[in-house]
């Protein structure tokens, strides 16, 4: 065990104690859900209790499966279950990336994304790692504890998810942990985890983001309306960076009262996190890696209630706050 880990354990650890109720806090995704199950596994004996909770719907098909195949219990985020908590968590995220977390004063911290600068109890923050996955999976290695099949599954499909099959900047790190994952996963589960992408209803998205496409030069831009969760924005986004000649893909929709906004690029001298801030941090949230970013909104504070149902004119007024920009 490196010195610098088992500094980690010893700063983790001495967070908690026995009697502690532990709520962990995440935005669910593959590395998020499979990140939060790894310090379920860590407090195991150490702490009274230990909970997993959401701030978003699990919605994605992978998602549902993974939550299935690991059979991990993830808990709708709210104020009454908070209160039950005297300890609390968050992992693959910051408290800057959403206003339910800033409010939170959090014992951990652990997230592979760009630094926010807070500093809540215990932090590791390791930007230059692919996954937050992989960084869990070395506390797991440093207690000496071998996670379960199901446990390293998810974990390998996090890594695997979040560094696109490693065609997104990893370490060396993030390979040892995939090396050291895949030796104890089910392939099985992980073909079942990967194959579960597209429900039946998410179709007719991909027809209306296919009817009106918005090519400029090599950006595709198109906007689909009112979506029942953004993850379909997602999808949409990564399906059309399978289009040849394109090197943009930028997908938005209307969720709720927010517009998002999901960029893609192919990552050769680009920053989506970049244009992403650049074009709508004024509005609201926006960032995100080089290769892929997001911004979300509330329609009603960025003066486009006007056209906010008019999906043309909405691409156009997206298509406008980037192009601008760059």
């Amino acid at each position: 065990m490196s010195v610098k880990i088992k500094e980690n354990l010893m700063a983790f650890f001495s967070r908690f104690h026995r009697d502690d109720q532990v709520l962990i806090l995440i935005n669910a995704d593959p590395d998020a859900i499979a990140s939060a199950a790894a310090v379920k596994r860590l407090l195991w004996r150490r702490v009274n209790h230990v909970t997993i909770a959401s701030i978003n719907v699990i919605k994605r098909p992978d998602n549902l499966t993974m939550v299935r195949y690991m059979k991990t219990d993830i808990k709708p985020c709210s104020h009454a279950l908070m209160e039950k908590f005297n300890r609390f968590v968050l992992v693959d995220s910051q408290p800057h990336h959403s206003d339910v977390f800033e409010k939170i004063n959090f014992d951990v911290v652990i997230d592979h994304h760009p630094d926010g600068g807070r500093r809540d109890g215990f932090t590791d923050i390791r930007p230059e790692y692919g996954a937050t996955a992989s960084m869990m999976t070395e506390y797991l290695r440093g207690a000496h504890i071998k996670p379960s099949v199901r446990l390293a599954t998810g974990l390998l499909y996090a890594i695997k998810t979040d560094t696109n099959n490693f065609e997104r900047k990893t370490q060396m790190e993030d390979v040892r942990s995939f090396q050291y994952l895949y030796r104890l996963c089910n392939v099985h589960m992980l073909q079942k985890l990967e194959q579960a992408e597209l429900k039946p209803s998410f179709l007719k998205y991909f027809q209306k983001a296919l009817k009106n496409p918005h090519i400029k030069r090599s950006r595709m831009y198109t906007h689909v309306g009112i979506v029942p969760t953004p993850d379909i924005l997602v999808l949409i986004a990564d399906f059309f960076m399978k289009v040849d000649a394109v090197s943009w893909s930028i997908v938005s929709g209307i969720y709720g009262k927010k517009l998002v906004v999901i960029f893609r690029n192919d990552g050769v001298r680009k920053n989506a996190g970049r244009l992403a801030e650049t074009s709508f941090g004024r509005y609201g949230s926006a960032g995100g890696h080089k290769d892929m970013a997001r911004a979300e909104m509330v329609v009603a504070e960025c003066g486009i209630d006007a056209i906010s149902q008019d999906d043309e004119k909405m691409q156009r007024w997206i298509i406008q706050q980037v192009e601008k920009r760059r």
